[in-house]
């Protein structure tokens, strides 16, 4: 099937509504996960600082490695709602099986990288009091690896079928599961030994387990008829090629975008304390007003696919052009926000003079590349749901690592421009990424769509 079409145009307020009411819970479940991260970190810091500092490399072990397998099930986005919207039962079958099949598939190379987490922190030069124990919590965390998968198998599939309310439960229950299991596990209330920061790992490993099964049972009635019937045709080789030559773009994609912010935390780290404590509240409010097109760029991936599925190229148009209103809207709004209060948003977080001078310069900056960020978070939704993953992973890869860090670098370390150079050089690469993107959901929307094959 191959449709032809004009390019993206204005949207009305229904197209708008129609995002914003599928992206709305999408975006509570990525806080949820979010959240669970920072409730470890604040409970574990206060066991000690050791543990805290093995938390935070712990988890950027794990998110470094496990993103991989994460952006590679993100297939099920196009492959089910285009099968959702063509009203294909066989497709929808073959795509759900396949992605778990390939949820255990992954799992086991994935476990086996979080085993010798000592030979990737030492040469990272990290305290040598804070490795072991992050190599250990990085080690609790290896049984949560086919849960996690297998929650984002079943969660790309139930979004596709616009079912969204189970996923919002599952997270929920999760983190406040989440906040009593840490805390007992680390200081050895309710009954559990206290573990100290390897506890917060085994919490996650359980919490992990529960958010998988409970989306399961919630999702029951919609993906039990999915799972029923298996056969041989699900474990062939040929057709789960398929699936990761669609998903592994999306996973390198995910890898390159943390990858390149790891490292501009360690070109900032280069230039002292304060610099890096600064720049890490400049970040987490930019990762928090990113949730929002996150959300508004699995709900265009929906969408999109629905219309792509139905062979209705006007829909897709439409689709496409709501979640763009809908993501640089919202990132407009923060990005004012974000420029005319930073000295206020850096009080939030500390009252130490140097750290508030630090972030409340870099805060606007964030404010900048906002729209930037709002832009290419959309465009790779849209571009998932038409089934187009390789050019959104080439864009990344050009904008940071071609414009980005390089200038970053240079402005912040041989410039003398600090900090400001360094994220002056991301908001360069998220426009280069923006621009890139922008362009191909122009060409693509505009021109041919044709259906997955899985």
């Amino acid at each position: 099937m191959q449709l032809m079409g004009k390019a993206l145009r204005i949207p009305t307020k229904s197209e708008v509504r129609d995002v914003a009411r599928l992206a709305g819970p999408i975006v509570v479940v990525q806080v949820g996960l979010m959240l669970m991260g920072v409730v470890d970190a604040a409970i574990v810091g206060r066991y000690s600082a050791q543990g805290l500092a093995a938390v935070a490399l712990g988890n950027v072990y794990f998110n470094s490695i496990v993103t991989l397998g994460h952006g590679t099930l993100m297939a099920l986005d196009p492959l089910v709602s285009q099968a959702v919207g063509a009203r294909d039962q066989p497709a929808i079958e073959r795509a759900l099986q396949r992605g778990l099949v390939l949820c255990v598939a992954l799992s086991i190379p994935l476990a086996l990288l979080l085993l010798p987490g000592e030979l990737f922190f030492t040469p990272l030069r990290q305290p040598d009091d804070v490795v072991p124990l992050a190599a250990a919590y990085a080690r609790a965390c290896i049984p949560g690896v086919l849960p996690y998968l297998a929650f984002i198998a079943l969660r790309q599939t139930v979004q596709a079928f616009s079912l969204v309310r189970p996923v919002v439960v599952a997270v929920v229950v999760a983190n406040i599961a989440n906040v009593f299991l840490d805390w007992g596990m680390v200081f050895g209330k309710f009954g559990f030994p206290a573990m100290g920061p390897v506890g917060s790992g085994w919490a996650t490993t359980i919490c992990r387990w529960l958010m998988a099964l409970l989306l399961l049972w919630g999702c029951r009635h919609a993906l039990v008829p999915f799972l029923r019937h298996w056969s041989r045709e699900d474990l062939a080789p040929a057709p789960l090629w398929r699936m990761m030559r669609i998903g592994f773009p999306i996973g390198l994609q995910l890898w390159i975008e943390f990858t390149a912010f790891s490292v501009a935390l360690l070109l900032v780290g280069l230039l002292g304390t304060l610099p890096l404590a600064g720049h890490q509240i400049a970040l987490m409010l930019a990762a928090l007003t990113y949730m929002v097109p996150l959300g508004v760029s699995a709900a265009a991936a929906v969408l999109v696919g629905h219309a792509v599925g139905r062979g209705d190229l006007e829909a897709a148009r439409r689709e496409a052009s709501a979640a763009l209103a809908c993501g640089v809207g919202f990132m407009s709004v923060t990005a004012l926000v974000l420029i005319g209060f930073a000295p206020w948003l850096a009080r939030v977080f500390t009252a130490d003079p140097g750290i508030l001078a630090v972030a409340s310069v870099l805060i606007p900056i964030a404010g900048v590349f906002q729209v930037f960020d709002g832009i290419q978070g959309v465009s790779s939704g849209i571009l998932r749901g038409a089934g187009d993953t390789r050019v959104p992973m080439w864009a990344n890869l050009a904008g940071y690592f071609a414009v980005g860090l390089p200038l970053g670098a240079w402005l912040g370390l041989s410039s003398g421009w600090g900090p400001q150079g360094i994220w002056w050089g991301l908001v360069a690469g998220l426009a280069s990424v923006a621009a890139l993107l922008g362009w191909r959901v122009h060409v693509i929307i505009g021109g041919e769509l044709q259906r997955l094959q899985g």
